[in-house]
């Protein structure tokens, strides 16, 4: 792809805020920065337009629940085409961890993803949506 350079004026605060990031998400340099902000805004703005996007929803939970979150994936009207794929780890003697890769519009994700998080017995859990281009 063809990079084209432009130039930036940023107020103090705001190239400190940059430069912050930079070295936070331990990115190569502003150009870098500026790029990663860019597509997520895009990201989001795909969002809020609730087109189709991939994603993954991670949910960390107590062992005992796995049926409970079965049974509410495949009950849920519309969310079995929604999931691509299951992956459960154990991650210590009570504790799983669920990813569940899926693609849809953004706030069919959003809804499943909330109805998930909302059962008793979730310990965390958060949908990372990405644009498909």
């Amino acid at each position: 792809m063809l990079v084209k350079r432009f130039g930036v004026s940023l107020e103090s605060d705001l190239l400190e805020a940059l430069d912050n990031l930079v070295d936070r998400k331990s990115l190569p340099n502003r150009s870098q920065a500026i790029r990663y902000l860019i597509r997520r805004n895009v990201v989001e703005r795909k969002w809020d337009d609730n087109a189709e996007v991939a994603g993954s929803i991670v949910l960390v939970y107590h062992h005992d629940k796995r049926d409970h979150l079965i049974k509410t994936i495949q009950s849920t009207a519309g969310n079995l085409n929604l999931v691509l794929s299951l992956q459960h780890v154990h991650l210590n003697g009570g504790v799983c961890m669920e990813t569940i890769a899926v693609r849809g519009n953004a706030k069919q994700l959003q809804d499943m993803a909330d109805e998930l998080i909302a059962i008793k017995g979730m310990l965390h859990g958060e949908l990372v949506m990405a644009a498909m281009e």
